[in-house]
């Protein structure tokens, strides 16, 4: 991501700040286990906005300072420690790579940021996204009121940081796309790779490692969320991420996995036969969850609001099973009352960007949103019919299907990022066959 994209962002936001102080922590490193720590990732705002992919970093935003309005604090450079653990920015990076107007020693922190919180009427931050960082911005807040006879002004107000933040996020930038397009490609490349080695017999950790492979090779170090490889029954179990169990001739598997890239994520779920062939059972369920995401998928557009899809797959779902047997009575009295729930229980889709579940919000006041261009949200209708779901037939028990696809909101309509990995029953039949 180039840094211009970064610094039209902290432009965007500082326009909106009138006048303040905006402070974004990182996330800090945590503990595995005794000596060893989970792979750092920086917090997904304080990333958007700076692209400074170290621990232990602040970035304030000072709309107006007249020495410079983006501050950086970091770690400095320090060789003996960046022999153990890797190359450091410093300060001088942080200006030089990273845009920093200033940039000051984190350890530092404590001594400077109430001067820079001096005479700021408002307070931009987070507040409860970082429960131990929230004392000391409050601390700092707290030792300026000493100074009120000094003729200090203390910061009177707390703005939630996300409210401004978080609709600048929800529309995709064309440099944000390009990422995400990529981190598409790379996980549509492994979900047609699990298609293609699957077979009866083996574990659900081997194709958990197929689709790990996938995402490496092509410089995705980590998924962007544990993956969920669900074989027969394991696929009714909406997060599912045990993935130890044998998979059985005869069963479908489910599969919901995408990669990181650069912080952005891709999401797809597929849903395909352990033998490479669907059973009339299987088959009719799974052509109505199709039918339902390309009827939801049709509703992403500019102008429609964001329950649309939900609706039109609700629709759709209920109707297949009522065509089925499954569901018995009149189609809008099934849907009023929600007879598809113990069988569809989630949503169609959420927002998509650097967090799986993005940032954004879903209603205006009391009215669903509209879509607008640059949204990009996941479309994902399902039905799930566990063993013993009361009043339907043994034939369909322990049949569990997803469909999702990650799709942009383009001026004209949409475009689905995803669309490189098979998914009518003939494509992927034919896809599991080598044909």
């Amino acid at each position: 991501m180039p840094p211009r994209e970064f610094a039209a962002r902290r432009r965007g936001l500082m326009q909106q700040m009138d006048g303040g102080i905006a402070i974004i922590p990182t996330n800090p490193h945590h503990a595995r286990n005794r000596d060893t720590e989970f792979p750092f990732r920086p917090d997904s705002d304080f990333q958007y906005l700076t692209g400074f992919a170290e621990p232990e970093a602040v970035a304030v935003l000072i709309p107006g300072r007249p020495q410079g309005e983006y501050v950086l604090f970091c770690r400095e450079r320090d060789p003996a420690k960046e022999t153990w653990t890797g190359r450091r920015a410093g300060l001088e990076g942080a200006r030089a790579t990273f845009g920093a107007d200033d940039a000051f020693p984190i350890t530092d922190l404590d001594d400077i940021m109430p001067g820079l919180l001096e005479n700021r009427g408002k307070v931009f931050y987070s507040l409860g996204a970082h429960g131990e960082f929230d004392q000391r911005v409050l601390g700092w807040v707290n030792s300026l009121r000493g100074k009120v006879r000094a003729g200090i002004h203390v910061p009177s107000e707390f703005v939630d940081l996300g409210h401004l933040l978080h609709d600048l996020r929800l529309f995709k930038s064309a440099a944000e796309m390009k990422v995400m397009r990529r981190a598409a490609d790379i996980s549509a490349q492994a979900h047609c790779r699990a298609m293609r080695v699957c077979r009866p017999g083996m574990w659900e950790y081997e194709i958990e490692a197929e689709l790990r492979h996938e995402f490496i090779r092509h410089g995705a170090r980590l998924p962007a969320y544990e993956p969920i490889v669900g074989g027969g029954a394991n696929g009714c179990i909406l997060h599912y991420v045990d993935n130890n169990a044998r998979l059985n001739d005869g069963d479908l598997l489910l599969i919901d996995a995408g990669c990181e890239l650069d912080c952005y994520a891709a999401d797809i779920t597929r849903t395909f036969p352990v033998n490479g062939h669907f059973s009339p059972q299987q088959r009719a369920l799974y052509e109505i969850v199709l039918d339902a995401q390309h009827a939801a998928i049709d509703k992403v557009r500019p102008g429609n609001h964001w329950n649309e899809p939900h609706e039109a797959a609700v629709e759709v779902l209920t109707a297949g099973l009522r065509r089925l047997g499954i569901l018995k009575g009149k189609l809008k009295q099934l849907i009023d009352e929600g007879a598809y729930r113990p069988m569809y229980m989630h949503r169609t889709g959420h927002w998509l960007g650097m967090d799986v579940h993005d940032v954004g919000e879903y209603k205006l006041g009391d009215a669903w949103r509209v879509f607008e261009p640059g949204m990009v949200t996941t479309v994902e209708p399902g039905l799930y019919i566990a063993a013993g779901t009361p009043g339907v037939d043994k034939q369909w028990w322990d049949i569990g299907i997803r469909i999702e696809d990650n799709v942009l909101v383009t001026r004209r309509g949409h475009e689905i990022t995803t669309g490189g990995v098979p998914k009518s029953v003939a494509e992927v039949e034919a896809l599991m066959a080598g044909t």
